[in-house]
């Protein structure tokens, strides 16, 4: 099993392209094999695939919205990612509310997977803890979205918050889910792994049960940094992954 971080999670050390570079060795330096971007700060695809390239870290995947899959921007999209070297190509949420918005964001998604496996990715969707109310014939917006053709990204904290039995949903959609956020908190505020209340062993359990190659840490609030934040994280990671 191989650990990537979300690095909106030491969005604190990051205000231009300049620090992009030079927070990517840092979390080479605490252990990840890979990273999930939550935005370029001007910097070009090729840029980061060098530095990526030259620290061995993996473009597992991005956060992009949902514009960028649109077909005015699709090519753009997919270019900066093949360019980029990523995996996968996603959101870090969109609208869900309700069955119309919930279809249409799959539509996007869905449609944008057909272009995006041609040039050897794909595209997903991740969760927050709406995403599992149901809204129509007993499907919730992770069935809508997902039926659509695009893949999951379970963000294993949100689901955890919503009262989803992590291991039976990983198993039951491992034909969907792509990507795992391993995350943990304590009263919907999330903290350093193996410093809330999240049964992260069970999530162990079942993303081991699906093969997943991949895990990525995220925390939406790291404390006190996030650079201190992911170190702790990691440290748990090795020790109990």
């Amino acid at each position: 099993m191989k650990f990537a971080v979300q690095l909106y999670s030491v969005r604190d050390h990051i205000k231009d392209g300049n620090d992009m570079l030079d927070v990517l060795g840092k979390v080479k330096e605490i252990g990840f094999d890979g990273v999930e971007f939550a935005g370029f700060f001007g910097l070009s695809a090729d840029t980061l695939r060098a530095r990526c390239e030259e620290l061995g870290l993996t473009v597992v995947g991005c956060h992009m919205g949902l514009d960028d899959f649109t077909p005015e921007k699709l090519d753009e999209t997919l270019a900066y990612g093949k360019a980029l070297g990523a995996m996968y190509l996603g959101v870090g949420g969109a609208p869900h509310s309700t069955y119309e918005e919930a279809k249409n964001t799959g539509v996007v998604l869905g449609a944008a997977s057909v272009k995006a496996k041609e040039m050897g990715m794909d595209t997903y969707y991740h969760n927050h803890t709406e995403e599992f109310t149901d809204l129509k014939d007993g499907k919730n917006a992770m069935d809508i979205i997902s039926g659509e053709g695009c893949g999951l990204e379970l963000d294993t904290y949100w689901s955890f918050c919503a009262g989803i039995d992590n291991p039976e949903y990983l198993k039951a959609n491992k034909d969907k889910i792509i990507l795992v956020h391993l995350k943990d908190g304590v009263n919907r505020k999330p903290t350093a792994l193996g410093e809330g209340e999240n049964d992260l062993m069970n999530v162990k359990t079942g993303v081991t049960e699906i093969g997943l190659e991949w895990v990525i840490l995220e925390n939406d609030d790291p404390v006190p940094t996030g650079l201190e934040d992911i170190t702790r994280s990691y440290k748990w990671l090795k020790k109990n992954f």
